[in-house]
């Protein structure tokens, strides 16, 4: 089906991403997950190729285009690479605007060259052991002493926590529920902040997810982003951002899988002819393919939409789960097929499939989105 979405120059910058990814991400993989972590130097290089902040604005050194379907052509890259464990996703899609639209001008000639440089990797701090979804459940607190707070708490599942030199911290600021949460940039080297083990995840298994530990950590009152407690609506406002990328990422991947699948089943002999030419497998191919198809559309709707400044909340968390579960169901049908073959590590798809599970969880689950969906129903 044709693409109305990209235009010459989205192209263009398709052929950079895949060069850089095929030259400078691709060769070392394998090993970045046997270690945990990818090479610290990647995200120097995508800063140098122009691949980190390309909707920041050119006097801060980034790219200076207010169009996301840049952001969308590196996630569908990074996707087909293969490439799963660079976080440039949360850095550019989901860290970005906190840092774009949120901080002073002072603020963003501290952090903003080095963001679009590489030099400054970004992460954010909402998840706590005892809080996923629910932002309004933190316990982290940030206590304001002087000119400065004292942040104390724990956050998990942070992704980029272990390279990242920028921290946002979702915090509790105020013992008003939703009301009372602020955001806090916390940078590394501050005293009283620490890192934990790096975790062991199913998938995802080349990008550092790590525990964040915050024990008196004193932090400049200066770094506080946006306004004090309004964190919770700030956080809401970005959220479908978020959420878009996910969801582009979802279908990106739902068509690779696609793709290895239907080239395994042209070429894969069973009783004397390809498993493609069985009907059942002719029609499961079909039927996800109708689907993949249709998550394309309407992904593509919802980037157009985002563009526009139309993107609402509930089209958001419609893309967020349904992709993500079509992904998941893709995932597993192209292991089935795969057969043996499907279970062993060597094949992407069996790579694939692991990295997808997450996909329903992180950025709200399937769960939450459909709750967010319901109430926009007036249920």
């Amino acid at each position: 089906m044709q693409q109305h979405l990209y235009q010459p120059d989205h192209d263009e910058f398709r052929d950079l991403c895949r060069r850089f990814l095929d030259r400078e991400a691709v060769p070392h993989h394998e090993r970045w997950e046997t270690d945990g972590i990818v090479d610290r130097e990647v995200w120097r290089k995508a800063g140098a190729a122009g691949l980190l902040g390309p909707d920041v604005d050119e006097a801060y050194g980034g790219g200076g285009q207010r169009d996301f379907r840049y952001n969308a052509v590196l996630v569908e890259e990074i996707v087909n690479s293969g490439c799963s464990g660079l976080g440039f996703g949360l850095h550019n899609d989901v860290v970005a605007p906190y840092l774009t639209e949120l901080t002073t001008e002072e603020q963003r000639q501290r952090w903003l060259p080095r963001f679009c440089s590489g030099d400054l990797v970004t992460a954010i701090a909402m998840s706590e052991p005892g809080a996923g979804s629910d932002l309004a459940g933190v316990r982290t607190t940030a206590v304001r002493d002087g000119d400065s707070y004292l942040l104390n708490g724990q956050k998990t599942f942070i992704t980029n926590g272990e390279l990242a030199d920028l921290v946002i911290v979702v915090a509790r600021t105020a013992d008003e529920g939703a009301h009372g949460v602020s955001l806090i940039a916390v940078e590394t080297g501050t005293a009283g902040f620490t890192r934990g083990r790096r975790l062991a995840k199913v998938g995802l298994k080349a990008n550092d997810t790590a525990e964040l530990f915050f024990d008196d950590c004193r932090v400049p009152a200066a770094n506080l982003v946006g306004t004090e407690n309004h964190g919770f609506y700030h956080l809401m406002a970005n959220l479908p951002r978020e959420r878009l990328s996910i969801a582009i990422a979802a279908v990106a991947a739902a068509e690779r899988l696609l793709a290895l699948t239907l080239d395994y089943a042209r070429t894969r002999e069973a009783f004397g002819r390809p498993i493609g030419k069985f009907q059942h497998n002719r029609f499961l191919l079909a039927e996800l393919d109708t689907e993949v198809t249709i998550a394309r559309t309407f992904v593509n709707h919802c980037v157009a939409e985002f563009n526009a400044g139309r993107l609402s909340v509930t089209d958001a968390a419609k893309a967020k789960w349904w992709t993500t579960e079509l992904q998941n169901r893709v995932a597993d049908r192209s292991v089935q097929l795969h057969g043996g073959y499907g279970f062993m590590a060597e094949y992407p798809v069996a790579r694939a499939w692991l990295d997808s599970r997450v996909q329903t969880i992180y950025g709200g689950t399937t769960e939450i989105m459909k709750e967010i969906i319901g109430r926009g129903l007036g249920l």
